[in-house]
C-alpha cells in the first residue's frame, strides 16, 4: 500500500492564491486511507524530512497560468533551483528528500488555475471555485485507486 502525502500551498489571504490550501482542507475531511494532507503558506525545506516517509507526494497549487481547470503532471528532483530558508519549488523539496533522505517517492504537481490574486481576501474567484471542484474530484478518484502516472 502507497503511502501518500498532499502538501497544499498558497497564501489564502490572496484570493485565488488560497486553492492549494483549499483543496488540501477537501482532501483532509475525506479521511482516506494511507492519505497524509499538510497545508502552509509555501513550501520549505522541512518538507522534505515529510517527503521522505511517503511513497507517492503531490503538491497542489495555485496557477496563474496554464491548463484549465488544473494540470497535473509528473515532477522530477531538481537540485540546481534556488532557494531561500523561507521558499522552495516542489522539485527542490523533492531532490532534498532524495539527497539526504534517500526517498525514491515519486511526485507530482496539481495546478489550479485561477484568476485573482492582486487583492487581499479570503474567498475564491467563481471560476476558481469551479476549478477547485474539477481537482478535487480528479484528485480524489487517483488518491482512491492509488493511480497517479496515468
Amino acid at each position: 500500500m502507497s503511502k501518500v502525502l498532499l502538501i497544499g500551498y498558497g497564501n489564502p489571504g490572496r484570493l485565488d492564491d488560497g486553492l492549494g490550501p483549499a483543496l488540501a482542507e477537501a482532501i483532509e475531511k475525506l479521511d482516506l486511507p494511507d492519505v497524509t494532507v499538510d497545508s502552509d503558506y509555501q513550501l520549505t525545506v522541512e518538507d522534505a524530512a515529510a517527503v521522505a516517509e511517503h511513497d507517492v507526494v503531490i503538491f497542489a497549487d495555485a496557477a496563474v497560468d496554464g491548463q484549465e481547470p488544473f494540470f497535473f503532471q509528473k515532477i522530477k528532483p531538481k537540485s540546481d533551483v534556488s532557494f531561500t530558508t523561507h521558499s522552495i519549488e516542489p522539485e527542490a523539496v523533492l531532490a532534498l528528500a532524495h539527497d539526504l533522505f534517500q526517498s525514491k517517492a515519486e511526485a507530482y504537481a496539481l495546478g489550479i488555475r485561477g484568476y485573482e490574486f492582486n487583492d487581499f481576501g479570503e474567498k475564491l474567484s467563481d471560476k476558481a471555485q469551479n476549478n477547485l471542484l474539477d481537482a478535487i474530484k480528479f484528485i480524489k478518484s487517483r488518491l482512491l485507486e492509488k493511480k497517479f502516472n496515468q
